[in-house]
């Protein structure tokens, strides 16, 4: 969006190729003149200690919403430069065509001050030079600092009109160096001079606050664009706004922005139905995804292989696999061509469904579609394999892949290895680990939890216990899922001292995040442990992942501690945090189980006015609450 702002401003003022004449003029030499004598300064220069009288620091925190909590670049001014008076000029003759344009910008460049920026413009004070390419200079002009002290000069001592392309090319600098307090201020001065921003100005602005992540500055801008200066919002700038809204998982806002620009009467095109499916989906809201394919249909906008895609990786990633072989039945009815993405998920699906016949007809059916099968297709297949028990095909396919020099990865190694292990090849599984070392390809914590595994179930704990020790030794990063894995294995071979020793280094992690450690005890069902380390963590400001509240909430649920778990959701919300969908139906049920119905209901009411969006499981589980109340 910027980059089309931009290529507007050139179209509106091009720079021509001002040719050199053979003799300067007068302004020329006085600037190239003051050009050389700032040189030797430009090299001490620091760039946030100049330009400004008071310079407005870099910042990446966002607009509040009242002028008066941001500094204002009005409230930087000298008063009389707020609303000074614009002398009257009858200039109908400019010296454009005399002045090299390069030159100009060199010297430009060489200053540090703005006392020298003035002085080489000062052979122009008396508007020698037209708007038109003024404009042209600023926008040749990268940096924020020489930019706005070249609008000051403009302005205050040039006495040129202010204008909207001039702004709008500063403001551009401005945000480009992440100067949004400024931004700000030079709208607010846009509109104390008497010019109001235009469709360019809000594009930029809220383009960039959208790139930079800061979501409720871009809707705020959004609203003062629509309701303050009476510009619409185009289909472009609704869609970032949407997108930023999804990458934030605010899948309310996300929502909101997409009914608005239906409301405002813009007709989505593709791009934005992708975008909206993608977000129901992620926000598990299933029904209203499929029921946005039909409306596509309805409004003249055919879904393409993107929308099918989109919805059947959220009905996968949710384990709705029966609805996904749906969805993939309807787009092969409504003849939409499959893609390698598409191929994929399906193959996925498949074995997931213990289909893994039809799993295997479409893998080697991808070449006759004319589709190069990737990695993830051969690691897929390979997975469908093992789980099926078809260890001959599985290393068949896998030596195949070595014959025929098809790329190969670690997650490849890692299913081939979890199948040797699984067919009880235990040495075998071994060399495999070697192997891929041997060709460049590093094990990750994955690799060594599987092979910790493999030698655990295979009784030579002696070797896992070998392992899990160099690893620690080495500075490997241990994860949640190496952890558990070697307590698994103590627990297994009967050696509980061994498994609570390591329990127990995990309420003194050194080694690891406590939010990991939260993670590994949690899922090992480790009540108490894992309470101590969260209310430590939770006490130190160290929880700062929602599924680290989301883990310790289904640990309290499962052990049927509802109270607990109504804690860790008051916690939540006190330190800030938006829960999902499942968490909300854990809590609604803790509530319920607790009979405590009315506290059920505020929640749910609550949840609803700050804009969440529930799944069904949550309004089932609010409705079951109430039968159970026999309020119907």
């Amino acid at each position: 969006m910027l980059s089309d702002t931009v290529v507007r401003f050139s179209d509106a003022f091009p720079s021509p190729p001002f040719p050199i004449p053979s003799t300067k003029p007068p302004n020329i030499q006085a600037a190239s003149s003051s050009s050389s004598s700032s040189s030797s300064s430009s090299s001490s220069w620091k760039r946030k200690d100049i330009w400004r009288r008071n310079p407005v620091q870099n910042t990446n925190t966002s607009y509040a919403s009242s002028s008066s909590s941001s500094p204002s670049r009005l409230h930087l001014l000298p008063p009389q430069h707020k609303h000074q008076p614009q002398p009257h000029h009858h200039h109908h003759q400019y010296w454009d065509r005399s002045i090299d344009m390069e030159v100009l910008m060199r010297s430009l460049s060489q200053t540090s001050t703005e006392e020298e920026l003035h002085s080489i413009m000062s052979p122009y004070k008396e508007r020698q030079l037209s708007l038109r390419f003024m404009v042209s200079v600023l926008s040749r002009e990268p940096d924020w600092q020489r930019s706005l002290a070249l609008l000051d000069w403009m302005l205050d001592v040039a006495g040129y009109r202010p204008s909207v392309f001039a702004y709008n090319v500063v403001l551009r600098n401005a945000l480009r160096s992440g100067q949004w307090p400024l931004a700000r201020g030079l709208v607010d001065e846009m509109r104390s001079r008497g010019i109001s921003p235009d469709r360019f100005t809000y594009s930029t602005l809220i383009t960039r606050l959208a790139s930079a992540g800061l979501l409720d500055s871009a809707l705020s801008f959004l609203h003062q664009m629509e309701e303050l200066d009476r510009v619409s919002p185009d289909l472009i700038l609704y869609c970032n706004l949407i997108e930023l809204a999804r990458k934030l998982r605010d899948y309310s806002k996300a929502i909101s922005l997409f009914t608005r620009l239906r409301r405002s009467g813009i007709t989505p095109d593709l791009i934005a139905y992708n975008s909206i499916i993608n977000v129901y989906g992620k926000a598990k809201l299933f029904r209203d995804a499929r029921l946005m394919l039909d409306e596509m249909r309805e409004a003249g906008v055919p879904p393409d292989t993107v929308s099918y895609s989109t919805l059947l990786a959220a009905l996968v990633e949710d384990g709705r696999f029966v609805e996904a072989l749906s969805v993939f039945s309807e787009m092969n009815a409504a003849g939409c061509a499959v893609d390698l993405t598409t191929c994929n998920i399906m193959i996925d699906v498949y074995g997931q469904m213990d289909m893994a016949k039809e799993a295997d007809r479409l893998f080697w059916s991808l070449r006759k579609m004319g589709i190069e099968p990737s990695v993830v297709s051969y690691n897929t297949i390979l997975r469908v394999y093992g789980e099926a028990e078809l260890f001959g095909e599985a290393i068949h396919l896998f030596r195949l892949m070595q014959r025929k020099g098809i790329e190969q990865n670690v997650v490849t190694y890692n299913t081939m290895i979890k199948i040797y292990g699984k067919s009880l090849e235990h040495e075998k599984a071994t060399n495999l680990m070697q192997e891929m070392q041997t060709r460049g390809i590093e094990p990750n914590a994955v690799t060594f939890s599987t092979i910790i595994s493999i030698w655990g179930k295979a009784g030579r704990l002696d070797r896992a216990a070998t392992l899990f020790q160099k690893l620690r030794s080495a500075g490997v990063e241990i994860d949640q899922v190496l952890y558990q894995t070697m307590i698994v294995t103590y627990e297994r071979a009967g050696l509980v001292g061994h498994a609570k020793r390591l329990l127990h280094e995990l309420k003194q992690p050194d080694n690891i995040p406590r939010e990991t450690a939260i993670a590994i005890l949690a899922n090992a069902g480790r009540i108490e442990e894992a309470t101590w380390v969260f209310r430590q963590a939770f006490d130190t400001g160290e929880v700062k992942d929602l599924s680290t509240f989301g883990c310790m909430i289904d640990l309290f649920s499962r052990n049927k501690k509802h109270r607990n778990a109504v804690e860790v959701f008051e916690k939540m919300r006190s330190a800030g945090y938006f829960p999902d969908s499942n968490v909300i139906a854990t809590v609604l049920n803790a509530y319920g189980k607790m009979q405590e119905f009315d506290k059920a209901e505020d929640v749910y009411q609550e949840m609803q006015e700050l804009g969440c969006v529930f799944s069904d499981q949550v309004h089932f589980q609010m409705l079951s609450l109430f039968r159970r109340q026999r309020r119907f």
